[in-house]
């Protein structure tokens, strides 16, 4: 490390704990890594969890002279958030909000992520206005720091136009909070200049004519190129004009501690059709004509655009017929009910008639059709990003045009397209702003390959913002890409304009050099992201980071993301003949294959559908390749591993009684230092062995195959549970209760469905133990006749992957809703239930059936935030606990007062949930039992 950043860093350990001081080269180039196709690696990356904390490192940074850089979710596409120097990411103590005047305002640190927001709000029917496609993984620091705005959001909804007010903090440590009347006293005393300055540069625009008209024009079109000039002539007062500076500022002027929004009306009603035209000429008339509506969203896209989903599942028929010539138009309308929506639905019609359309789905509340058509729109970048080549980078830009310009606006972008080589790319965007974003690949390892961008990026930059007078960037930020082209686009005036402003803010230029400001006409060619080929399960990933926000291990060691930049570096210098160096292979194989729950939950959120959790698993076959021995011996013996495993617990049991809590804590704590953390950890809620042997038996029309766990047919009932039943007596209840026959599968304590094995990359024996148990269902079940029980979830999840015959197997929320419900008499407790959906319930769809079935059982149910893993990943809890630690960190200060009780589907999470949360944690059917007594 450079001496001077050396010295920073031991600055910087007086008053930050050292696992927030990330200096290890290896982790700053997982953390350094965003969604955009830059690249830079931070000499030092800070994790700040305070204000006070910002203040103090920004001075340090200024005693240094030291750049930094601030990042909130790193979804950014245009390399607005990396660093070379220090990157200032944030801990999850920013996740504070308040909900003010009725739900018409809210405030909002910077960690809290877009659509929590819009959670928070949903009780008073309102949401925030900017609606970005990353709203379930970006996070308010940079919604506002980019002014993002989204599909319905247009001119009139950004951060920018419903901007209550915000606390800030300015490169020399000032402090602000535009709200307060006292505080802006204070820095009118403390900061006259800035002030000022503001003020003489509001009079000198207001003063230019033809400099305010091209302002208001810009502004009239979605406009993100550079910065917020428009609040030079919207306000008088120089805090106001201060505070809508900073919303678009990407970082450049200062940190956002806090935003208040004026939200919106969110309205119930909501309706979507979907028009399809012969060209994009009648196309664009057509958006012209439902400009004058009532819709709220109007998507366009073109006929290469539709091609790319045509054959993806739910997709209209017609869509694979078309030609690329045809392009159309997804419109969505809402209202605040029925009649209302149904009024704007047929003034939209209205407007359209005089376009002959060629196909169409007719306006539809259907939640499902709606959620299909949009699906369609949101899947088109992932849709490119799947069939790229290896190698090869997505590049999505973002444009705007005059509405009326559009049409011929896009025959010349097309045109582009096949002057430079890119027949892939693919045009669709918000039509009713002129908002359109085009996607295409680019590789950047050959210099022809640099020059065809380049070319390519300047012929955009002249169509755009001179032949049109459009907008560079009208949405995703100016960042590093578009750096470049801020003078092209806004003339000598308006960038000098923009020099004085960032010279009033930040007179060292130490926030974010090289961003929004760029001298260097080169610089988007410059730092430009390797994405090697690496292994077939990652080498689609565009590493945009909307798996983040689910990551058990987030907090803990690395995300999805960040496994798969190290991996492929890894794999790059393999690949080259360099050395893969000592403290990268260590780094990854501790923070990237070991401490991962491979549960897949990032697969959900990713948009190209990559589980690294796959990736891990194929890792672990090598690296725990000396235990097969072992493992291949427990499962051919896996009637005797059960019992030794039982044994275990009861010894653990009574020693628990003899020697109390604590000192088994004491002694397990020092066992575990002495062997490395070799010997596995002992919670207090490790129950004894479970004595109960289930019995089939009952008697009625119909029979159920029921399939204990491994995990329910080893642990009992954990110590001081009110039902000391084990869940294997209380599932038979439910059962019997319900009037089923009961059948249990031969041989039922030798079988399990291998995810042990699978967890640890031993597909062969996890193959063979799955395959074992299905031949044991498919008997039981007279080949599949009837349902089979399991009775904790991920087990379930797992033998449906795994199935070769039509066996019908459930999990314990589905089973009931479909077929034990309808048999029970049902009396909700009147209590507080705690509900911890696991990932597996999440991957199959179940997350509100089983919300459905716990609320048909208690009176009120609580779901805590930003908990989607509990982390304790079959044994992980035990051998890795520091990743089951961090997974629910968050989980005890939700648990309200008075609430004793927690319900989930898996019996292992289970106990995890009970050690952090300090109540007790048990499977749903307790809670089904209880309700139907």
């Amino acid at each position: 490390m450079e001496a001077r950043y050396q010295r920073l860093a031991d600055e910087l350990a007086g008053f930050l704990p050292s696992e927030r001081i990330i200096a290890d080269p290896s982790l700053c180039l997982a953390y350094g890594t965003d969604a955009s196709f830059y690249r830079l690696l931070p000499k030092l990356v800070l994790r700040l969890a305070s204000q006070d904390e910002v203040v103090r490192v920004l001075a340090a940074c200024r005693r240094h002279g030291i750049p930094c850089t601030f990042r909130a979710a790193g979804t950014s596409l245009s390399g607005q958030a990396v660093s070379d120097s220090v990157l200032i990411t944030l801990t999850d103590d920013w996740r504070g909000h308040r909900i003010e005047d009725d739900g018409k305002r809210i405030a909002l640190q910077p960690g809290v992520i877009g659509a929590d927001a819009n959670r928070y709000l949903a009780p008073y029917g309102r949401k925030i206005g900017p609606d970005p496609a990353s709203i379930n993984s970006c996070k308010i620091g940079g919604i506002a720091a980019n002014n993002a705005s989204g599909m319905c959001c247009g001119t009139a909804q950004n951060s920018y136009r419903t901007l209550h007010g915000l606390s800030l903090v300015l490169a020399d440590g000032t402090r602000l909070d535009t709200r307060d009347a006292a505080s802006r006293a204070r820095f009118a005393e403390h900061r006259p200049e800035l002030l000022a300055g503001l003020k003489q540069l509001s009079e000198e625009v207001k003063a230019n004519p033809e400099l305010s008209e091209r302002i208001r024009h810009k502004y009239r079109l979605k406009n993100t190129t550079g910065y917020s000039l428009n609040a030079l002539l919207d306000f008088d007062d120089p805090v106001d004009m201060l505070a809508h500076l900073m919303i678009g500022s990407e970082g450049t002027l200062g940190f956002m501690a806090e935003v208040s929004y004026n939200t919106v009306p969110d309205h119930p009603f909501k309706a979507s059709c979907l028009l399809v035209y012969a060209d994009i000429e009648t196309t664009c008339r057509a958006v012209t004509a439902l400009a004058g509506t009532e819709v709220a969203a109007v998507e366009l896209m073109d006929g290469r655009a539709l091609a790319s989903i045509a054959d993806k599942p739910g997709m209209p028929g017609f869509v694979r017929e078309l030609d690329t010539e045809a392009a159309a138009l997804l419109v969505e309308v809402h209202g605040a009910d029925e009649a209302e929506l149904l009024q704007k639905c047929e003034r939209a019609m209205a407007a359209v008639t005089p376009f002959e359309r060629r196909n169409q789905v007719a306006f539809t509340q259907d939640k499902a059709t709606c959620a299909t058509l949009w699906a369609m729109r949101k899947g088109m970048f992932p849709a490119v990003g799947a069939v790229r080549e290896t190698g090869t980078t997505v590049i999505i830009e973002d444009v705007a045009f005059p509405v009326e310009e559009l049409a011929p606006a896009v025959r010349k972008l097309t045109a582009l397209f096949e002057r430079f080589g890119y027949h892939e790319a693919i045009i669709f965007g918000h039509a009713l702003a002129g908002n359109l974003h085009f996607v295409f690949t680019q590789g950047f390892d050959t210099q022809a390959e640099l020059e065809r961008y380049g070319g390519f990026m300047d012929a955009v930059a002249q169509l755009v913002a001179v032949d049109y007078g459009g907008s560079l960037k009208a949405e995703h930020g100016t960042g590093r890409n578009m750096a470049p082209y801020v003078e092209l686009e806004w003339g000598k005036e308006g960038y000098a304009l923009m020099q004085r402003i960032k010279a009033l803010f930040d007179p060292d230029g130490l926030l974010n050099p090289g961003v929004i400001l760029n001298d260097d006409h080169q610089a988007h060619l410059k730092d430009l992201k390797p994405l090697p080929a690496a292994d077939a399960i990652v080498d689609k990933c565009i590493e945009c980071g909307f798996c983040e926000a689910v990551c058990p291990s987030r907090d803990l060691s690395l995300t999805p993301r960040q496994r798969i930049v190290l991996f492929r570096e890894l794999q790059r210098r393999a690949a080259a003949g360099e050395s893969t160096a000592d403290s990268l292979q260590r780094v990854f194989d501790k923070q990237g294959v070991d401490t991962c729950a491979a549960t897949g939950l990032c697969a959900q959120r990713c948009p190209v559908g990559i589980n690294t959790g796959d990736l891990v698993r194929q890792l672990r076959t090598v690296r725990y390749q000396k235990f097969e021995p072992i493992a291949r011996w427990t499962a051919s013996h896996f009637t005797a591993t059960t019992r030794a495993v039982a044994l275990g617990l009861n010894a653990a049991h009574l020693g628990r009684r003899l020697l109390g809590d604590h000192t088994m804590t004491r002694l397990n704590a020092g066992l575990r230092k002495a062997s490395k953390n070799k010997v596995p950890l002992w919670l207090p809620e490790t129950p004894g062995a479970n004595p109960h042997r289930p019995r089939a038996g009952g008697s009625g029309p119909e029979k159920v195959v029921y399939f204990p766990s491994c995990a329910s047919r080893t642990l009992g009932q954990s110590p001081g549970a009110r039902d000391p039943r084990s869940l294997t007596e209380v599932t038979l209840a439910v059962l019997n209760k319900a009037g089923f026959e009961v059948i249990l599968p031969e041989s039922l304590t030798g079988l399990c469905c291998g995810m042990p094995y699978q967890s640890k990359g031993m597909a062969a024996l996890a193959s063979g133990k799955a395959a074992e148990l299905e031949s044991a269902l498919w008997q039981a079940s007279e080949q599949g006749r009837w349902p089979v029980l399991m009775d904790t979830s991920p087990c379930a999840k797992r033998s449906l992957e795994t199935a070769s015959r039509p066996l019908k197997i459930y999990e314990p929320v589905q089973f009931v809703l479909e077929h034990a419900l309808e048999r029970l008499a049902i009396e909700p407790v009147d209590e507080t239930v705690m509900l911890h959906i696991t990932c597996s319930s999440r991957r199959m769809g179940l997350a509100e059936p089983m919300l459905a079935l716990a609320r048909r059982c208690a009176q009120e149910v609580v779901v805590p935030e930003h908990i989607e893993c509990c982390g304790f990943a079959g044994d992980k809890g035990f051998t890795t606990p520091e990743l089951n630690a961090a997974a629910l960190k968050p989980l005890r200060e939700q648990v309200p007062a008075g609430c004793t009780r927690g319900v989930s589907n898996s019996r292992t999470c289970e106990l995890g949930l009970s050690h952090h949360s300090g109540i007790h944690y048990e499977s749903i059917l307790y809670l089904v039992d209880e309700a139907s007594q």
